[in-house]
């Protein structure tokens, strides 16, 4: 087992949570903030930051690519700081990338969808370096699960994987 973190962001982090946790391979989620211009942001209080999901997986079975295309078929990645009714750059879509390694895929999986025409537009998610994630209050975490009839705007959009 070889186990990684990757942090992303695309729209409300509930809703991103719910959908990437069950995928094979993953070994847990946590919602929090990343990219912001505050340290210790609050769910009140997070200028800059994006709503986002820090996964945690063993490379072993799902790679980061592989990651990478789920995300992009479980949000609209052409939609400038939106996703659904949620409007804000808080809400933005956007890959934290760790390395150099990471950036590539990055790049690579954003071609892939453009090319797809899975969407008539083409994709603006933000490449942004990592530097800090913030974990959010734990009211947020796991919040469909605790909430089954909450509020999310994330679904699979195709079972067709990029990457085929």
């Amino acid at each position: 087992m070889a186990i990684k973190t990757a942090y992303l962001a695309g729209g409300c982090f509930w809703g991103l949570e719910e959908l990437i946790r069950d995928q094979p391979g993953v070994v847990d989620t946590e919602v929090g903030y990343c990219g912001g211009s505050n340290v210790s942001p609050t769910y009140e209080n997070h200028p800059g930051h994006a709503e986002t999901v820090k996964v945690t997986y063993d490379d072993t079975k799902i790679s980061y690519a592989e990651l990478l295309d789920f995300f992009f078929r479980i949000h609209d990645p052409t939609t400038k700081n939106r996703q659904g009714d949620d409007v804000g750059s808080s809400y933005r879509s956007a890959i934290f990338y760790q390395n150099d390694n990471e950036l590539a895929e990055a790049k690579r999986l954003i071609e892939l969808t453009n090319q797809s025409g899975l969407y008539k537009d083409q994709v603006i998610t933000l490449l942004e370096p990592f530097m800090q994630f913030y974990k959010a209050e734990d009211y947020h975490q796991d919040y469909l699960r605790k909430n089954p009839g909450g509020y999310t705007c994330h679904f699979i959009r195709t079972d067709i994987s990029m990457l085929k």
